[in-house]
């Protein structure tokens, strides 16, 4: 059991795991899935990647897909030129299909889109590809490796979570220097040895239970987990020369596979003098355990092999050691906020369109409404029926040695592109916030509004008291005005929640008209005591306010509510569920700390909590 599963993870150095992972994987691509590698374009990752082409076989496939890439290149279809010589459907080979047996690289993975992702995870999972379109079918197989290079600045953009699953190994190459990417051991011997013994190594039972229980108590929920490790397992143990798996292969298995997926750590154990302390009065003691029995002038025999329970804690220690430092923290403080469906920030929601943006395939469709015609993709469905079109004697002679395109034919081009992001701020400024809490909502507003300038946002404010609320500052990106705004914010009066709720809707239906995406912060205590009409009375503002908030939600727009009151109530938290906002009570955060939390909560990359 040297070193097993209790080496620090200081001890492996990170050029030597990513080498580890790159033989395992050469050891069988499609079976292990894929490596996700999280580097930048350089000499490292240069010089990874030349490596890892030598351990595989000299005639399996390496290629790159594009990041915009067709449905018909990437699945296969239509050969146009050849259809349209033969006058038949002439089937093209697919880039997935090409990939059968070798490895599918995929610059960055990170900005992929889903339906990419989708089929090819749907050729991983079934190992080959069927394509029915353009009036023909086509089976082709598919068994491929991927590696999948995240080149994410930050965590905020990370591969499609249906990726990662099916990749065994998630390497990351950040930490290492140039200088330390030069030991390249001789691998392809070995590697190529590993390879025809791989199927044959043995696992025993107690190892896979060891596996599968720590994946449970480190919080892995996906099934292929285990699985993953238990193939790497075998796969270290044929590359070491070993017929059957023991525990470095386990422990190396745990510590690539499962470390890195680990989203919880496990619950402290008793500490032993709680294990050992004397029973107290009326407690059974425990029994004492009898001597180990031998058979007579025998000695006991020393235990050789761990138990069980041994083997999964070991299993247990060799994941936790390899878990990427901050990754747990990072998880925790991600579940503080979450996401809606549009998106604010950086970027807006997704929108399709005719006209602009980002090429996203083409549609059948009329030319109208300023569309635009994808020739390609109109020959490509116009050619299978060519030959029936040439026989129709009206059109004969007209048409002998032309391509024969007719209304149904037409494919328009999609694009997409991504809306323009406002943020509307909503501050209670009636006497009960101002007493307490106002100075800090300008700071905090003030921070965020520099934060939606540098992002280029569109920033709104409005700010309610006494018996109405007010537009102070319609969507702009001038920063210097909605500084201004904020400054001559007065403070005092009542809580007219409702009439502020109300305002807020309207602004953000007519934002929303002109194609921008609208998130919504209220900085308020909650405390209406204002009607709509503006009459007093606490419990008729309270069912106006309520009644607002419903409309608000309504719209489906992404809203957060920071009770900002020094005792937080239940009526800023009834009034945050009523809208379908986020509710946060802050009540000792001064303006850096509101500021932090507001952009936690409303970023593109916050989880549901």
């Amino acid at each position: 059991m040297a070193g097993a599963g209790a080496t620090p993870r200081d001890s492996a150095a990170p050029w030597s795991e990513a080498l580890l992972a790159a033989a395992l994987y050469a050891v069988d691509p499609a079976g292990l899935g894929g490596i996700a590698l999280k580097a930048h374009a350089g000499p490292v990752r240069d010089t990874w990647m030349s490596l890892l082409q030598g351990l595989l076989p000299p005639d399996a496939p390496f290629r790159k897909i594009p990041v915009q890439i067709s449905d018909g290149r990437l699945l296969g279809g239509l050969d146009l030129a050849a259809t349209l010589q033969a006058g038949r459907p002439i089937a093209e080979r697919g880039v997935l299909a090409a990939c059968d047996g070798g490895t599918v690289i995929l610059p960055s993975a990170e900005r992929r889109d889903g339906l990419v992702i989708a089929r090819i995870a749907a050729a991983m999972d079934r190992g080959l590809v069927a394509v029915e379109r353009d009036g023909f079918t086509s089976v082709s197989p598919a068994r491929f490796g991927v590696i999948a290079l995240d080149e994410s600045v930050d965590d905020d953009e990370r591969p499609s979570a249906a990726l990662l699953d099916r990749l065994a190994f998630h390497i990351g190459l950040a930490d290492i220097a140039v200088g330390g990417a030069l030991d390249v051991p001789e691998l392809a011997a070995s590697v190529a040895s590993a390879r025809t013994a791989y199927r044959c190594v043995r696992i025993a039972d107690a190892s896979i239970e060891a596996l599968c229980a720590a994946t449970l108590v480190l919080g892995i929920s996906s099934l292929r987990a285990p699985v993953l490790a238990v193939k790497v397992a075998q796969a270290h143990a044929a590359l070491m020369g070993r017929s059957s798996a023991d525990d470095d292969d386990i422990n190396a298995a745990a510590r690539l596979v499962l470390g890195p997926r680990a989203t919880m750590l496990p619950a402290a154990e008793p500490d032993a003098d709680d294990q050992s302390r004397e029973p107290e009065q009326g407690e059974d003691a425990p029994p004492d355990q009898p001597p180990e029995q031998t058979e007579e002038g025998q000695e006991p025999l020393e235990a050789t092999e761990p138990t069980v329970q041994e083997l999964q804690d070991l299993v247990l220690a060799a994941a936790i050691a390899a878990i990427p430092p901050g990754l747990l923290a990072q998880l925790k403080a991600a579940q503080m906020a979450r996401s809606h469906k549009s998106a604010s920030g950086r970027s807006g929601a997704l929108q399709k369109s005719q006209r602009r943006g980002r090429p996203a395939g083409a549609m059948r469709g009329e030319l109208r409404d300023g569309a635009r015609l994808n020739v390609i993709e109109t020959l490509r469905a116009a050619a299978p029926w060519q030959a029936l079109r040439r026989r129709d004697a009206s059109h004969r002679a007209a048409s002998a040695n032309r391509v024969e395109v007719r209304r149904e034919d037409f494919r328009i081009m999609r694009f997409k592109n991504r809306s323009e992001t406002a943020t509307v701020f909503v501050v209670d400024a009636s006497g009960s916030s101002a007493l307490n809490r106002l100075a800090e909502a300008k700071g905090a507003v003030e921070l965020l509004l520099a934060d939606c300038y540098v992002r280029r946002d569109s920033v709104a404010l409005i700010a309610f008291r006494s018996k109405t609320a007010e537009v102070l500052l319609p969507p702009t990106r001038s920063l210097v005005r909605a500084k201004r705004s904020l400054a001559g914010l007065p403070g005092g009066g009542g809580t007219p929640l409702a009439a502020a709720i109300d305002q807020t809707i309207a602004l953000a239906s007519l934002v929303r008209r002109g194609g921008q995406t609208v998130s919504v912060v209220f900085l308020t205590d909650g405390r209406a005591n204002v009607a709509r009409d503006g009459a007093g009375g606490r419990a008729r503002a309270e069912e106006d306010a309520l009644a607002s908030a419903a409309g608000l939600r309504a719209l489906g727009l992404k809203a957060l509510l920071i009770d900002t009151s020094p005792q937080p109530g239940p009526q800023a938290e009834k009034i945050a569920r009523a809208m379908g906002a986020l509710y946060l009570a802050l009540p000792r955060a001064d303006a850096h700390a509101l500021s932090k939390t507001v952009r936690a909560a409303t970023s593109p990359g916050a989880r549901d909590a």
